[in-house]
């Protein structure tokens, strides 16, 4: 399964959604590769160190042909079955690099393949979950991520201002599954940043409702500070603060996620 955590909007919670779910995946078992396709690169500094020069990364895997997925892809020390294909800032210069070329939506996509036909066993083919933590922008490198995926998780944040965008978010996957992606399929809508002490927060919960339906996800993604630390320390937040809320909402959402496909 490839899971698109995509909405075009800054601040939802995307990379944070990307992070523990990934971990929680692999926490049960699950071989799973988490793919950085954000140049600010929050996604790879939160689990292994910042990418050295000389070292590959997700930049090179889709500009370069001779570059396969698997040189760049790391495994997470501190979390077995977790592996990283790490971004840099070089991927803000994607758009320029691929542009004019014919298959420049499908780049993604067919790294994936290649990889996923390797052998089986603990290199850094045979996944079973790729998850892709996508920039705020439905640009080259998000379409990329759409046409690979076989499903969309989209945080919404529990603002004011929560479903502004999200018409073309969908429109932008409907049009993908037209021609590029057929198979493509919203797996759930989840609200984050939520604060239940506030009513506002209730009207808002409401109102994704009645876009999303039964797409929602019934796990909330309340705001927590110790989800806002768990990154700096390299670590997940069932490694930082196993007993927090946080944590107790990413696993359910994992096993909501588990339950939907």
């Amino acid at each position: 399964m490839i899971i698109a955590i995509t909405n075009q909007k800054g601040g939802v919670g995307k990379t944070t959604t990307a992070i523990n779910l990934s971990a929680a995946l692999a926490n049960k078992g699950l071989k799973t590769l988490l793919v950085d396709l954000d140049p600010q690169a929050n996604s790879t500094v939160s689990f292994i160190e910042p990418v050295t020069p000389g070292q590959k990364t997700i930049y090179e895997v889709l500009t370069e042909d001779d570059v396969p997925l698997e040189e760049a892809v790391r495994p997470v020390e501190d979390v077995p079955n977790l592996f990283v294909a790490p971004s840099s800032i070089a991927l803000a210069k994607i758009e320029s690099k691929l542009v004019g070329e014919l298959d420049n939506q499908f780049r993604l996509k067919d790294r994936l393949h290649e990889c996923d036909g390797g052998k089986q066993g603990d290199g850094a083919s045979g996944f079973d979950y790729v998850i892709l933590d996508t920039p705020p922008t439905l640009g080259i490198i998000t379409i990329n991520a759409l046409v690979a995926a076989s499903h969309v998780l989209i945080p919404v944040q529990s603002s004011y201002f929560a479903l502004e965008g999200t018409d073309d978010l969908l429109e932008t996957i409907d049009k993908i599954k037209v021609r590029s992606n057929p198979a493509l399929q919203i797996l759930g809508a989840v609200i984050t940043l939520h604060d239940k002490r506030t009513l506002l927060a209730k009207d808002i919960q409401k109102e994704i409702r009645n876009v999303f339906g039964d797409k929602l996800f019934d796990t909330v993604i309340t705001r927590s500070v110790r989800l806002e630390e768990s990154p700096a320390y390299r670590e997940s937040i069932f490694a930082f603060a196993p007993r927090s809320s946080g944590a107790f909402e990413y696993y359910k959402l994992s096993e909501e996620v588990l339950s939907r496909v």
